[in-house]
């Protein structure tokens, strides 16, 4: 080859000189005088040394750059020199195209790296990555905006979302999956938690899930509900309208009928009426409950809950069960406002202070209040107290479900309704006890 070629005619030279000076050296030096001669010898014979040396050494400073290059990681290096001969060409080429691969393969890692971590970021369900010590990462967007922004806090501190979230942050294992209930902008929901184990350094890390459902199930409990109503109500109808008819059909003529002069016929009409108004009575709750089935259509807008609330104040005060009851409405701050359908949300409120009202007949103190505030995560919270007797705790898992109902005349479809209205603004409604013992109605919105 050329290049071998050069470096043999290279190599020789360097030799042939450098036995020359060294033979040069050996004849003048016994000789006196020629001192310059003598050190001029020496300095050629050192830099041809030097030049062999740097010429047999080439591979091994190629070599050790190539793997300092990448201790550093520096793969912008090149180790090709053309016309270096004996193979210090293909050496360089080697070298160079070994160090395009890694550029290559990194930018590929770093690109599928990007790739991962968007995906991770941009995944819709929040993700905790937490060590081996209970320090929590939250590994995505979602999870930051759930959970507060910012890591290294210890799954103890994760109480603030509820007691039974980090409970079931400290015992999850890797595989396993955890009901559980998790404070979301103040209301508690509904999630399901699943773990996967991950080895991080030599260390198992569990990579926790947190899926919020309760919108979910919300949905799916009133579409089971809306769908009973409207099957039973269908049924019954189909079987009571005749029953009606005839019911009315015979009232009309028992009443043509009865003079007044024999009394068994008298008593005949009086229960046939009687059956006839029933009759008709069960159409009328039917009918009710056909309506609860068809979801309402919620309309949002913005207003202002001031003068909305005073509103809502001035129809109740001029329904006949006001009668005696003291109102104390509140909105803090004054212009404070309410992004809701304004007409459902104003049936709500009706209806929880007609229920509020109906419970203290039997009292001379009666007092209702109402407060709406923001919560601190900017929803809107709604309060209704009273100072009646309050709602049972047997009862009250169950005051939300169509057809319950504790009044003698009550359909059960009041506080269903409210439930289902807030539900389809994607709020909450809890009931409790406030410091009077009386009934507590909460909504957040």
């Amino acid at each position: 080859m050329r290049s071998s070629g050069r470096f043999v005619v290279a190599f020789g030279g360097y030799l042939a000189l450098l036995v020359g000076t060294i033979l040069l050296l050996a004849w003048i030096m016994p000789r006196p005088g020629f001192v310059a001669t003598k050190i001029l010898a020496g300095v050629v014979a050192i830099a041809l040394l030097a030049a062999l040396w740097r010429q047999t050494q080439r591979t091994n400073v190629a070599v050790a750059r190539f793997v300092s290059a990448l201790d550093h990681g520096d793969l912008a290096q090149t180790f090709r020199q053309l016309g270096q001969g004996t193979g210090f060409d293909q050496l360089g080429a080697a070298l160079d195209t070994a160090l395009r691969r890694l550029r290559d393969e990194r930018i590929a890692d770093a690109s599928d790296n990007r790739f991962a971590a968007a995906l991770v970021d941009e995944a819709p369900t929040p993700l905790l990555a937490i060590d081996p010590t209970g320090v929590v990462q939250l590994s995505n967007k979602r999870a930051r905006r759930l959970f507060g922004g910012w890591d290294g806090r210890r799954i103890a501190e994760f109480a603030h979302y509820g007691a039974s979230f980090s409970s079931a942050l400290e015992l999850i294992a890797p595989g396993e999956r955890r009901m559980c209930r998790v404070a979301v902008a103040g209301v508690s929901e509904r999630a399901t938690l699943a773990c996967a184990g991950v080895d991080r350094g030599g260390a198992l890390w569990r990579i926790v899930s947190v899926q919020v459902i309760q919108s979910e199930l919300d949905a799916a409990e009133i579409a089971t509900q809306s769908d009973l109503v409207r099957v039973l109500t269908h049924e019954i109808m189909n079987s009571v309208t005749p029953v009606t008819s005839l019911a009315a059909s015979a009232a009309a003529l028992m009443a043509s009928i009865d003079t007044g002069a024999d009394a068994g016929i008298t008593d005949a009409r009086l229960a046939v009426e009687a059956l006839a108004r029933r009759a008709a009575g069960i159409m009328h709750f039917v009918e009710s409950y056909r309506e609860f089935s068809i979801a309402p259509a919620v309309t949002v807008t913005r207003f202002a809950a001031k003068p909305w609330l005073d509103e809502i104040a001035r129809l109740f005060s001029a329904a006949p069960h006001a009668a005696g009851v003291s109102l104390d409405v509140q909105v803090l701050p004054d212009w404070l406002e309410i992004t809701a359908d304004a007409d459902l949300l104003a049936q709500v409120l009706l209806n929880l202070l007609k229920n509020g009202a109906e419970a203290m007949l039997d009292q001379q103190d009666r007092r209702l209040s109402v407060a709406i505030s923001n919560t601190s995560q900017g929803r809107t919270r709604i309060v209704v107290d009273d100072n009646g007797p309050g709602i049972p705790a047997s009862v009250a898992a169950d005051i939300f479900l169509p057809f319950f109902t504790t009044k003698r005349a009550g359909t059960g479809v009041g506080l269903s309704f409210a439930r289902q209205i807030v539900l389809l603004h994607h709020g909450s409604i809890e009931v409790g006890r406030n410091d009077q013992d009386g009934a507590r109605f909460e909504l957040i919105l």
